[in-house]
C-alpha cells in the first residue's frame, strides 16, 4: 500500500505579514499531481490543517477544494485535528464526509475506532490520534496525570487493545499530533509544554507498523517507522535550511516500510543574512539572495540611518530586521531581549524571583506552583481560542 503521509498545511497562515494563500494552493495542487502520479492509495493529514481556530474563508476555501479533488479522485484521506485546529469545527459533518472517502479524526474518545482500507495482502487499520491536550483529555483516557506522555500512552493502549481484536495479518498506521523525543523543532512550533515537558518518547508508540507524525515543521524520521512529514512551506526563518517533502511510504505484506521523500514546492527561498550594514549591501557572495525572502541581522555597533531602506534597495524581499551590536557579553547595554533569548518562561520567571529576593531562588514546590500557573495560563488560554 502506497501512503502519502504529510501534515501542518497550516492554511490560513502568513509569513511575517506575506500572504501564502497561493503558495499553499500550489502545494495542494502538487499534492493532487502527486496522488496521480505515484498512483497514492492513501493520504495522511497528521494535524495543522488550519492555523488558527477560527480560519478565515479563503483557507476553507482551500481546505473544501482539496477535499473534492482528493474524493473526486477516489483516493481515501485520513486526517486528524492538531494544536492549531479547532477539533469541533474542523470534525463538523465527519460522518458524512466519511462517505466521500475523507477520514476526519478530531474526537480523542474514538481514537481506537480505525479507519480499515484494504490491499492485495490484506488490511490496513489507520489510527487518528488527534491532538491529545493534557489538560483536557485526562478523564477521557483515565490517565494517571495531566502529562503527554500519560495520555498518549493510555491513548495507544487502546489502539494496541483494538490491534489484538483483528486479524494477525492486519497492518496498522497511527497518525498523531506530537513532539516526539529525539525530533528537531523550529521556531514556527506553538508550543505545547505542559509540567515543564512536551516530548515524549518514540516507544509510546510500539506495537504498529508505521507512526504518521505532526507538529514539527522538518521532514525528518524519528526512528525507521516514527516519522515526521514536516510542514510544506516554510513558516519562520529558522526553516531556513530544511527541505520541504512529504513521505511516500510503502507499507508491504509483512509491514515493512520503504520512505521517499517527495519535494514540495518552493515559493521562494530564504535567507539569513548577518553583518555590518555595508557589508551586506556591498558583498558580491550575496547576489544569490536578490530573490530570497530575507531576514538581516546587522551587527553594526551604531544602529546605521535607514537600515531597512537601504538593504531593500539590493533584497527587494527583505523580511525581517533585528540588531545585535558588537558587544562585549559582559556589556551593559546588551538588551534585554538577547539575555532571554533560547530561554523558557519558566527560567525566566524563576531567575525573576531570585532577583527580587537578593538572589534567594526558588525551592521545588514554589517551582511546581509556577509550573501549574504556566500550564493554566496556556491551556486556558486554548480553550478560549477553540471557543472562539
Amino acid at each position: 500500500m502506497k501512503i502519502l503521509h504529510t501534515s501542518d498545511w497550516h492554511l490560513g497562515r502568513s509569513f511575517h505579514r506575506v500572504s501564502l494563500l497561493d503558495a499553499q494552493a500550489a502545494f495542494l495542487d502538487h499534492l493532487v499531481a502527486t496522488v496521480h502520479d505515484h498512483e497514492v492509495d492513501v493520504v495522511l493529514v497528521a494535524g495543522d490543517v488550519y492555523d488558527r481556530a477560527v480560519p478565515s474563508l479563503s483557507a476553507v476555501q482551500l481546505f473544501d477544494d482539496a477535499l473534492h479533488r482528493l474524493a473526486a479522485a477516489g483516493v481515501p484521506t485520513v486526517m486528524i485535528s492538531g494544536n492549531h485546529d479547532s477539533a469541533r469545527r474542523l470534525g463538523v459533518g465527519a460522518g458524512l464526509i466519511g462517505r466521500a472517502g475523507i477520514h476526519l479524526r478530531t474526537d480523542p474518545a474514538h481514537c481506537a475506532t480505525p479507519v480499515v482500507l484494504g490491499d492485495a495482502h490484506g488490511d490496513v487499520a489507520f489510527y487518528g490520534l488527534p491532538y491529545l491536550e493534557p489538560a483536557l483529555v485526562k478523564d477521557v483516557f483515565k490517565a494517571e496525570r495531566a502529562g503527554h506522555e500519560a495520555v498518549l500512552g493510555a491513548a495507544m493502549d487502546r489502539v494496541r487493545a483494538d490491534l489484538g481484536t483483528r486479524a494477525d495479518t492486519t497492518r496498522s498506521v497511527v497518525l498523531a499530533h506530537a513532539f516526539v523525543a529525539g525530533g528537531e523543532p523550529s521556531d514556527s512550533e506553538r508550543d505545547i509544554t505542559v509540567g515543564g515537558v512536551a516530548a515524549v518518547p518514540a516507544g509510546v508508540f510500539d506495537g504498529v507498523d508505521y507512526v504518521a507524525l505532526g507538529h514539527l515543521h522538518g521532514c525528518q524520521a524519528v526512528t525507521e517507522r516514527v516519522r515526521y512529514s514536516g510542514s510544506p512551506l516554510a513558516y519562520s526563518f529558522s526553516e531556513a535550511g530544511h527541505r520541504k517533502t512529504m513521505w511516500l511510504i510503502d507499507l508491504d505484506a509483512t509491514g515493512a516500510i520503504t520512505a521517499e521523500r517527495i519535494d514540495c514546492p518552493v515559493p521562494r527561498p530564504l535567507a539569513r543574512l548577518r553583518g555590518r550594514l555595508d557589508d551586506l549591501l556591498d558583498d558580491p557572495a550575496l547576489d544569490r539572495h536578490v530573490d530570497s525572502w530575507v531576514e538581516a541581522t546587522l551587527t553594526d555597533p551604531v544602529r546605521p540611518a535607514e537600515p531597512m531602506a537601504r538593504l531593500a534597495e539590493r533584497f527587494p524581499h527583505t523580511l525581517s530586521l533585528a540588531f545585535e551590536p558588537d558587544r562585549a557579553p559582559d556589556d551593559p547595554q546588551i538588551s534585554y531581549a538577547q539575555r532571554l533569548r533560547g530561554r523558557d518562561d519558566q527560567s525566566i520567571a524563576e531567575d525573576f524571583v531570585a532577583h527580587v529576593r537578593g538572589g534567594y531562588g526558588t525551592d521545588e514546590p514554589e517551582r511546581t506552583v509556577l509550573r501549574g500557573a504556566f500550564d493554566h495560563v496556556r491551556v486556558d488560554d486554548g480553550v478560549h481560542e477553540v471557543d472562539r
